[in-house]
């Protein structure tokens, strides 16, 4: 979905302490989708390859969702091209969108898209960004200038342009793992892009493990691990300000931007990795969280107790800290 995008939920330890038997050895795929790589495992007593199937399920999502898909149904969406019919993937996509909107009051916004294309962090154009460019785009952007009637979008202005990209990698995540499900496997850990959703444990015992970053400005390479998380029926979605950024005049620019204000968001808050039972709730969440910054997130979380959140922070001297709801005292624990 993203044209670079790199893990922010490192991938390296979902074999960590994974001493199994030759007959439990799991089944293992990857590949490329949605601009990154995947990553799945799962124990099958058949040990079948359902890569094809997964791979077929990916291409099909893209041509729904994906702005970087010229006929997706997104992208014709976009370009105002009539008698677009919707498909299950947009849908639930739009409805979630339109849930976390309302919950997060705005700060999640998929209708930023002319914004992201004009900041240069979408498949469009970059503009040079002066007050009455941002002010002119900011009319057409907010969730309440679109809704969806039945299997077709309406748009109260032309303009208005949608992105799935901030949580449509989980929720690919979501329909893969139902498809695992569907095809009666109960142990698993699927990972696109970084997000991640992991289903029962492993037959040793031991539960599916994966690692959150050090927020760490680099484009290039995974970063040193500051917590282990241990899954179980479970999904983590990260958002960070140190993968996707440009500088000019030397000044510093990350892709989360303020639906309200048209601009990146300026708070101490370098990552969010947020837990729930959907991989599209986490990572939609999370885009959320990083916007509106630290205290705000907490109150927010206060009043959602169905999600976790470990939320890396920068303090007035420029060190790490932590913010971590209670549930996670279980299954997160700092990094050696």
């Amino acid at each position: 979905m993203k044209s670079i995008v790199f893990a922010t939920v490192f991938y390296a330890f979902l074999f960590l302490n994974a001493t199994v038997s030759a007959q439990d050895e799991p089944v293992r795929l990857e590949g490329f989708a949605q601009g990154s790589t995947y990553h799945i495992a799962y124990f099958d007593k058949d040990n079948r390859d359902l890569q094809e199937d997964i791979e077929k399920i990916l291409h099909d999502f893209d041509q729904s969702v994906s702005t970087y898909q010229p006929t997706s149904i997104i992208s014709r969406i976009n370009t105002n091209q009539k008698n677009v019919v919707v498909d299950k993937y947009f849908i639930a996509c739009f409805n979630k969108a339109k849930e976390i909107w309302k919950n997060t009051n705005g700060t999640f916004d998929p209708t930023v898209y002319p914004l992201v294309n004009a900041w240069g962090f979408g498949p469009g154009k970059k503009q040079k960004i002066e007050k009455q460019v941002i002010d002119s785009i900011l009319k057409f952007v907010g969730f309440q200038l679109i809704e969806l009637k039945g299997n077709k979008v309406i748009k109260k202005d032309p303009r208005v342009a949608l992105d799935f990209n901030a949580f449509a990698q989980g929720y690919s995540v979501d329909v893969v793992s139902e498809f695992l499900t569907s095809k009666g496997i109960t142990s698993f850990m699927v990972e696109i892009g970084g997000e991640v959703y992991a289903k029962g444990k492993k037959p040793n015992g031991n539960n599916w493990t994966v690692g959150i970053e050090k927020p760490i400005d680099n484009k290039e390479s995974g970063n040193p691990l500051k917590a282990i998380v241990k899954l179980e029926n479970l999904a983590i979605a990260t958002s960070g300000n140190y993968r996707r950024f440009i500088v000019e005049d030397g000044v510093k620019y990350h892709h989360h931007l303020d639906p309200k204000t048209g601009y990146p968001t300026k708070n101490n808050l370098l990552s969010a990795s947020v837990f729930s039972k959907e991989c599209i709730s986490s990572d939609a969440t999370a885009t959320g969280i990083l916007v509106m910054g630290l205290e705000k997130a907490k109150e927010f979380l206060s009043k959602h107790p169905e999600l976790d959140a470990y939320l890396i922070y920068s303090d007035d001297k420029g060190n790490y800290q932590v913010y971590e709801t209670p549930g996670l005292k279980a299954f997160v624990s700092e990094a050696e």
